[in-house]
């Protein structure tokens, strides 16, 4: 299918209907779109504010074919999409980032392979494909290392930090349990930081990066964002150096989200590509001239991309659920400071570690901001209650 101008009043199909759909779709209904979603889960987060939901799985091919008729572009909001299907809507429809950026970025052996053509810098890793190559890779790589899956791992599932050779060998058995493809091991590198990049780019080559992200986890999940990340002006400029050299090496047409390690001596390693507007970048919401979700239309559409320019520093947090209660209580309180802003994403069970919605803390500057930030979310808290609860 050959690009070109989608403008409003087109329709904007999206693969996913999770929260990531859900904020792309509200900004799509900005903009004068219309939005059709493709999700397993009726009602589903991006469901409840597109004009349409097809509910069906994500390998349904019928189903996919069915939302390729309804709309003039289609995009996705995960990357466990099936590649498989979204090569089949290539030959019916426009759909950005194409199926080969989501062949590399499922397949981690194909990513760091592909990066280091890009000349881009990740850490050491050996290809896992039978249990003699455990020896091997612990002499080739060393230890301590991390052993995973090469595609469906995130927030930490499908990996598992081994070291010694009694650990590898553990981690290797009960992965190979659930998985029958190859692993990756991956030397264990220590990093003084995790960042991320936000990159987008248009079918006509033009690229924006936003500002550079600090990332904390806790458990293996994002806790918090905070932007400007506290980096040298130097490092800032080379992550975005690195987004923007891999946004283009692949030919992406979308947003992509480019997570990496910042080591002691100020090397840069990237670690993983997400095709798509990615968690950190929930900040542009409240805090760029325009969001990462704005952009990643203007990419799809065939339109100039937006600027990119911080307006404050900001801190995202998330709010997970704790599986204690399905209503949060707490957000009168936390709405007192005027700079706080509160997405929730409706989901309705808030199931432990689920991710329900994050805030934004704006301020003067970043410490001031991690203050409101973590001051507000000590408001928020999970509960049965109804009465005074939102």
């Amino acid at each position: 299918m050959g690009d070109s101008i989608i403008g409003p009043g087109s329709t904007i199909g999206i693969l996913g209907g999770g929260q990531l759909g859900r904020m792309l779709a509200m900004e799509a209904k900005k903009m004068g779109y219309r939005v059709v979603t493709l999700d397993p889960t009726p009602d589903s987060p991006c469901g409840q504010v597109a004009d349409e939901q097809i509910v069906a799985s994500f390998d349904d091919v019928e189903a996919a074919v069915t939302l390729a008729g309804k709309c003039d572009v289609i995009t996705y909001e995960f990357e466990n999409v099936a590649a498989s299907v979204v090569e089949q809507l290539e030959k019916i429809q426009m759909v950005h980032p194409a199926s080969h950026i989501l062949r590399f970025t499922q397949n981690r052996v194909a990513e760091k392979s592909l990066l280091r053509e890009l000349n881009i810098e990740v850490a050491d890793f050996d290809v896992i494909r039978g249990q003699d190559d455990l020896e091997r890779a612990g002499e080739h790589i060393g230890l301590p290392a991390i052993l995973k899956t090469t595609s469906g791992g995130y927030n930490g599932k499908g990996q598992y930090i081994v070291k010694d050779r009694g650990q590898a060998l553990s981690a290797y058995q009960r992965l190979k349990m659930s998985s029958v493809e190859e692993l990756v091991w991956e030397r264990f590198v220590p990093f003084v930081k995790e960042v991320s990049v936000i990159c987008a780019r248009t079918s006509t080559g033009e690229v924006a990066s936003y500002p550079v992200a600090e990332n904390i986890h806790r458990d293996n999940i994002l806790y918090m964002s905070i932007v400007p990340a506290q980096i040298s002006p130097a490092t800032e400029r080379k992550a975005r150096e690195i987004a923007e050299t891999i946004v283009s090496g692949l030919g992406v047409v979308g947003v992509i989200g480019i997570e990496m390690f910042l080591m002691e001596d100020g090397t840069l390693l990237v670690n993983e590509i997400a095709p798509r507007p990615h968690n950190s970048g929930h900040y542009t919401l409240d805090a760029c001239q325009a969001s990462q979700f704005e952009q990643q239309l203007r990419a799809i559409c065939g339109l100039p991309l937006a600027s990119t320019a911080l307006l404050s520093p900001v801190v995202m947090i998330n709010i997970l659920g704790e599986g204690l209660g399905n209503r949060l209580d707490g957000v009168e309180e936390a709405l007192k400071d005027p700079n706080i802003k509160l997405h929730l994403y409706g989901k309705i069970e808030a199931k432990a570690k689920r991710k329900m919605g994050h805030l934004c803390a704006l301020a003067e500057s970043v410490v001031e901001a991690i203050e409101r930030a973590e001051m507000a979310k000590s408001k928020l808290r999970w509960c049965n209650m109804s009465r005074g609860a939102v």
